[in-house]
């Protein structure tokens, strides 16, 4: 019994020492006192963050329990510090004294200090057992001095402003290291020769540096043999992809999407990667032919994605046999190239396939008949676009399938030959669509009602195709998350929305080019976001409704080519964002409301209606103003001073009216312009010489006003909806412009005798000047001579007088030159030879005199650009030019007597020979001893006449 007692005394005391070891001389519990003061300082560090506000709040004395701190539960030492997004609610940068901070951690193997404002630190870092350091998305600006950290296998720099290569060597030095994150920083230049040392390396990413240029094959790169992962997109990266890459044999994972590399793909480097499951080649020059039996030894490719920038690339899936990929493959995207030439047929593995989750083969080339089998095969497909081939037939789902393609949520069949009409049930087999496009191709008939089941659906793009019918009340009733509708150049009639309309969400609405018809439905007034309002071309008629203004987001509205009549709405004063007003070819009449917000106004088109008075005062304000309109109408007064204030104006379009008075010197100070159409109206006095200030065309004034591009769906990279991470998570990117960009906008201007419009990229290089049918007198300034970069130039139709300026052969891009029906005199300036891209010129019905230019473009107008100017001579006219003028003819002189000059001249010189032969007899008789009685005779003879 003594001996059990004395057995339970000495189990006592050994927990009483255990538990006294555990807590530790001064009470503290779990963790070491030193780290535990550490912690608190590192608090303090961080500026009294709310995140660690529990560390020593006395709830907790373990500093082992708390929060972003684990510890080794074998000797109670830190281990893992998780201090990031901590000082998310400030902006001001901090640096860590990791000596005072980090040094006493001397079993620390992560550290996690990402997205903290951190600016770097005030000493070395050292910390001799540390494996993970991640300092992503803080504000470094160069590489932190991190030699020291000798145990590194994880560093992650994401995300911050490092601009230099300096302390890179110092990594090199880091023999553990297997992860490297560089993304997302402004490094440039080439990636140092010495990233070959890391040969440890598994993961490596500078993706998005955009700088960091030259070779592929610089930095050692084929030298990293257990490299996994490797991401090089978006930067600028040239030349080849090297063929050493096919020594890498531990590859699993390839991105190089966004650089600038070029030539062929290197078949026989991936025919080694045998663990290859992702491979990004996307958004580079590639051309030459791949075939893909470069995979034939490859079973576990499951991403591959080849959107190619040039179209030079052949792309051959099928010969000497077709590959089959196994697992399956999830993501295949191959497009802007030449498939399967010459047959065009679509990849036979594809038959084979049933786990695709995403499926782009846009602009290809394929000739088939749609491929129905591919979304009742593919019940997991998300994405599938097949745009800008030649698929024919009809789209239909299976009529005996019950199944639904529940996960699909973009389909882009546009830019095809489909016919046929839309499946009856296209909301029923995949009513999760969030993007549907069917544009540009043939389909008939009506849209199905089933269409309001796709509850989901946020775009839907049904222009340009043969559709007809009203827009059924199930379709305007149930797509409540629509936000993007474009259904023009199609056959559809009835109401545009209906008044149970309920696109509650609707935001972009282009229905123009349709037989829409009756008034403007309130049923608009239910989408209250709406930004984009397109409805011309169609056949609407009565005024325009005064709840327009109730849209208060508008920010464009294009009404042109209908039937509406009456005034602008006072309402349109609430519409604060207008950018785009368009109202052209209608008719109505009045004026631009006084209260009319145009501080963001940029393009207004009013031609071809019956406003009238002067031109509104309220314009002045318009200071973002780019087109003025208002062709056609029936303003009158003069031309106001305060046009000067558009300082951002390129197209100024007022001919057609009843303007009067001389062009104001204030019309000078627009120099961005581009367009002047002033034609047609009763201007008078003489041309302002300062009209030379005008850049007309002039392409830097030009590109420094634009405003940065924005691509829409309608733009060159095609419907682009979607990036797709490797984790096969998707998401959605809306790329669109409520309002019409530079790119968009149209303008039309007469040249070459004709009218023409001219919209997107040839609009930039458009210019000219229409002043024809006015009243201007004087002679033509010689300035004008000093437009260069002027295409037509067209002053008609005026009393101007003079002489063609010789200056005139300064016009070196003219295209049009039209000077006919003034009073100019004189001759043609023979430099104009000189216009080598003139393809319309006409002096016709002027005073011009004296030999045409008749060499280079001049041989290529005919007598209709010289009529009605008689005393103009030269082959061309088949009149010839006399030594009277100013250059004598090359023709011999043959004696006629019928011809009035010749005779003329022949009596002249008998008179003249005359007179001389009298002279010589005086001065002989002058000369004689009896010249004095001879003399004495003939004066006496003169004095007896003269009485």
């Amino acid at each position: 019994m003594e001996n059990r007692c004395v057995f339970c005394l000495w189990i006592l005391l050994l927990i009483s020492v255990v538990v006294i070891e555990v807590q530790g001389g001064d009470g503290s519990v779990g963790c070491d006192e030193e780290e535990r003061r550490a912690l608190l300082r590192l608090r303090d560090a961080f500026n009294g963050t709310t995140a660690l506000s529990s560390w020593g709040d006395g709830k907790e004395t373990d500093c082992c329990m708390w929060e972003r701190v684990k510890c080794d539960l074998s000797n109670h030492h830190v281990t893992q510090l998780s201090l990031a997004d901590i000082r998310l609610n400030t902006d001001n940068p901090i640096f860590l004294n990791t000596s005072l901070l980090f040094l006493p951690f001397r079993e620390l193997q992560n550290l996690s200090l990402g997205s903290n404002n951190i600016r770097g630190f005030h000493e070395v870092l050292n910390l001799s057992k540390l494996q993970v350091l991640d300092l992503s998305f803080n504000l470094y600006d160069e590489i932190p001095s991190l030699g020291l950290l000798r145990s590194l296998s994880i560093l992650n720099m994401e995300g911050n402003s490092i601009n230099t290569w300096s302390h890179f060597e110092e990594l090199t030095t880091l023999k553990h290291l297997e992860l490297l994150n560089f993304a997302y920083n402004d490094l440039s230049g080439k990636i140092p020769q010495s990233l070959g040392s890391l040969t440890s390396l598994k993961f490596l990413s500078f993706m998005s540096n955009w700088q960091i240029s030259g070779s592929l094959k610089d930095g050692g790169l084929c030298k990293l043999r257990k490299l996994e992962e490797l991401d090089l997109s978006k930067n600028g990266f040239q030349g080849e992809i090297p063929s050493c890459l096919g020594n890498m044999t531990s590859l699993r994972v390839i991105i190089l999407k966004q650089n600038y590399l070029t030539g062929t793909l290197p078949s026989a480097a991936f025919s080694t990667l045998t663990s290859l499951t992702h491979l990004s080649l996307s958004l580079n020059y590639f051309e030459g032919s791949f075939s893909f039996n470069s995979f034939g030894n490859n079973s576990k490719l499951e991403i591959f994605e080849l959107d190619n920038l040039s179209s030079n690339l052949t792309i051959d899936t099928e010969s000497p046999h077709y590959w089959m990929p196994q697992p399956q493959i999830k993501i295949f995207r191959l497009t802007n190239c030449k498939l399967n030439e010459p047959d065009r047929n679509l990849p036979s593995f594809l038959l084979k396939q049933s786990e695709l989750r995403v499926l782009e083969l846009r602009n290809t080339g394929v000739r088939e008949i749609f491929p129905t089998w591919l979304l009742i095969n593919n019940s997991n497909m998300e994405f599938l676009s097949l745009a800008g081939n030649f698929l024919t037939g009809h789209f239909t789902y299976n009529n005996h399938s019950q199944s639904k393609n529940e996960y699909l949520i973009l389909l882009d069949v546009s830019m095809n030959q489909i016919q046929g009409v839309l499946p009856y049930s296209i909301g029923v087999f995949s009513p999760y669509l969030v993007l549907l496009n069917m544009s540009m191709n043939a389909i008939q008939g009506g849209i199905p009602p089933s269409m309001g089941e796709l509850k989901q659906l946020q775009l839907l793009d049904l222009s340009n195709n043969n559709l007809s019918g009203e827009l059924p009340k199930e379709f305007v009733q149930g797509c409540i998350f629509l936000e993007f509708l474009k259904l023009e150049n199609n056959n559809l009639q009835g109401q545009v929305l209906p008044t149970n309309s309920n696109l509650n969400s609707l935001e972009y609405l282009r229905m123009e080019n349709n037989c829409f018809s009756g008034e403007l439905s309130r049923g608009l007034l239910n989408s209250r976001w709406l930004g984009l309002l397109d409805l011309s071309n169609n056949l609407i008629t009565g005024e325009i409704p005064d709840w327009i203004g109730n849209l208060s987001r508008l920010s464009s509205i294009i009404l042109s080519n209908n039937f509406l009549q009456g005034p602008i709405p006072m309402s349109f004063c609430k519409v604060k964002e207008l950018s785009f007003l368009d109202l052209s070819k209608n008719k109505l009449t009045e004026t631009i409301p006084a209260c009319l917000d145009v501080s963001s106004l940029r393009y207004l088109h009013l031609h071809d209606n019956g406003f009238t008075g002067f031109l509104p005062k309220i314009l002045s304000e318009a200071s973002s103003l780019v087109t003025l309109d208002m062709r056609d109408n029936n303003l009158s007064g003069t031309l106001p001073t305060w046009i000067s204030s558009l300082s951002n104006l390129r197209f100024l379009l007022l001919g057609g009216n009843q303007f009067q008075g001389s062009i104001p010197s204030q019309l000078c100070d627009l120099r961005n312009v581009s367009m002047l159409d002033l034609s047609s109206n009763h201007l008078s006095s003489v041309l302002p010489s300062c009209l030379h200030k005008l850049q007309f065309g002039s392409k830097p004034t030009f590109n420094d006003m634009l405003e940065p591009k924005v691509y829409n769906w309608n733009t060159l990279w095609g419907l682009r909806t979607y990036l797709y991470e490797s984790q096969l998570q998707i998401n959605i990117i809306l790329e669109l412009d409520y309002g019409a960009s530079d790119e968009e906008e149209e303008v039309k201007f007469v040249t070459k005798s004709r009218s023409e419009s001219y919209k997107g990229n040839i609009l930039k290089y458009m210019s000219g000047m229409d002043l024809s049918f006015n009243n201007f007198t004087g002679s033509i300034p010689y300035e004008i001579g000093y437009l260069s970069d002027i295409h037509t130039l067209n002053l008609s139709n005026n009393h101007f007088a003079g002489s063609i300026p010789t200056t005139f052969s300064n016009l070196k891009q003219v295209e049009c030159l039209d000077l006919s029906h003034n009073k100019l005199n004189g001759q043609i300036p023979q430099d104009l030879i000189e216009l080598n891209f003139l393809a319309i010129f006409s002096v016709a019905f002027n005073n011009l005199s004296g030999r045409i230019p008749d060499k280079k473009q001049f041989l290529t107008f005919d007598n209709s650009s010289y009529e009605g100017n008689p005393l103009l001579c030269g082959h061309l006219l088949e009149k010839s030019c006399s030594n009277s003028s100013t250059e004598l003819s090359s023709e011999p002189i043959i004696q006629n007597n019928d011809d009035p000059f010749k005779e003329t001249f022949l009596w002249s010189f008998i008179a003249s020979y005359t007179i001389a032969f009298i002279a010589s007899i005086v001065v002989f008789l002058c000369c004689t001893d009896y010249s004095e009685r001879l003399l004495e005779y003939v004066r006496a003879k003169f004095i007896v006449f003269s009485f």
